[in-house]
């Protein structure tokens, strides 16, 4: 990145720089090593605790938060290109800054939306690492991409809302520490409005009835660091009434409201992880030969790189656009802008890491390095905050109402 930002974000990326050299890559086998003797593979490994508290001691701590009073009081525009950092170890930096899904959506959701008994019991402790949190709103038998879908019942009883679904690939669920869920649900299925019909609840883990069945793969990955994409029932689930966020039937504004912030955090890491590709690729162009010639010499392999860097550039001023548009003419305004890098970041960030496994060989699918566990990411987030034909069917629809 060739352009200066303002100086504190050039402070923070300095910091932040040498804070991944010095100790987040040397962690990356460690934290291997030492998650395969823990007694279970959701449970965290010891070093992941020591950057926590190592980050914090730096003052790289809640970054994402641009409410001062809760986080940083960075900006969407200077947040860009520290995330874009942390996604070239998305499986131990993001976690290390606090700054990872699902956490960061739920503590903005509290910090926005929860009253004081609700950011006093969840969103503290959530904002200083000491628990770790689900969003329960993907359920396996609608399309969950349309929210209005969604079936399960969160019905008023009394003073208690119970709540009966099954929802699947609840992120972070796995994570022993996860200590609460956001459950979204309908709680007026018949209202006339269908963007009325949902809220959202805060269900403790312990709650009775709330079952954690089973871990869903990704491609194969249960991704154990990320706290895992979890199968979880409620039954009979009964939490106070006081655990409603918001208002009733404003569960669909509220999802609305998280996801802008998150789509724009996913594709600044996507960056970040397209680098790390980049740089593995070329390292391995350089170091191995075939046919007579080193790899870098090849005019294919070549072109790739070549490819992958006007790539990255173009996505980065695309993405650095949307966050200077979300600060100035907030989320709405930059609906267009979050649905084009929503779009245009993982699709092309996926042909760049499959290149970079490509160059690899049979070394760029195995675990010694990360490349497959990268592809793996980039391609569940053509899925993941809404998938590419939703935002591609929405952004149309506006372009082409500017001639009709």
């Amino acid at each position: 990145m060739d352009f200066q930002f303002d100086a504190r974000t050039e402070e923070l990326r300095g910091t932040l720089l040498a804070f991944m050299d010095e100790f987040v890559y040397p962690a990356e086998e460690v934290a291997h090593e030492q998650r395969a003797k823990l007694a279970s593979p959701w449970d965290t490994p010891a070093v992941v605790e020591e950057l926590k508290a190592e980050a914090r001691r730096q003052g790289l701590w809640n970054l994402f938060l641009p409410d001062a009073e809760h986080g940083a009081g960075l900006t969407n525009l200077q947040y860009a290109p520290l995330a874009e950092i942390t996604g070239r170890s998305p499986q131990l930096a993001p976690t290390a800054l606090n700054c990872a899904a699902p956490d960061t959506g739920n503590m903005e959701v509290l910090a926005q939306f929860g009253d004081g008994p609700q950011k006093e019991r969840w969103l503290r402790p959530l904002l200083a690492g000491e628990i770790r949190s689900a969003f329960a709103m993907t359920e396996p038998d609608v399309a969950s991409s349309d929210a209005t879908n969604i079936e399960t019942r969160i019905r008023r009883d009394g003073d208690d809302y119970v709540i009966n679904g099954r929802k699947w690939y609840i992120s972070g669920a796995m994570n022993p520490d996860c200590a609460i869920f956001i459950v979204m649900g309908k709680t007026d299925p018949d209202g006339e409005d269908v963007r009325r019909q949902q809220s959202m609840v805060l269900v403790p883990r312990d709650t009775p009835g709330l079952r954690v069945r089973r871990a869903m793969q990704v491609y194969g990955y249960e991704d154990h660091y990320h706290g895992g994409h979890a199968e979880v029932v409620f039954e009979d689930v009964r939490v106070p009434a006081a655990n409603l966020i918001g208002e009733e039937g404003g569960g669909f504004a509220i999802a609305q409201a998280r996801l802008g912030p998150g789509r724009i955090h996913h594709c600044m890491r996507l960056i970040g992880m397209a680098e790390r590709a980049i740089e593995l690729m070329c390292r391995r162009a350089v170091s191995r030969t075939a046919f007579g010639k080193p790899l870098a010499a090849q005019g294919q392999v070549q072109g790739w790189i070549a490819d992958a860097r006007v790539t990255v550039e173009q996505l980065r001023l695309l993405v650095l656009k949307t966050a200077w548009l979300m600060d100035t003419v907030g989320n709405r305004g930059a609906h267009t802008e979050i649905q084009a890098i929503k779009i245009a970041t993982p699709r092309a960030v996926v042909d760049i890491i499959d290149k970079a496994v490509q160059v690899h060989g049979a070394g760029g699918v195995s675990q010694d390095f990360p490349l497959a566990e990268l592809w793996a990411g980039a391609r569940t987030l053509k899925l993941a905050d809404g998938p590419d034909e939703v935002h591609q069917r929405s952004l149309a629809r506006r372009e082409l109402k500017k001639y009709l």
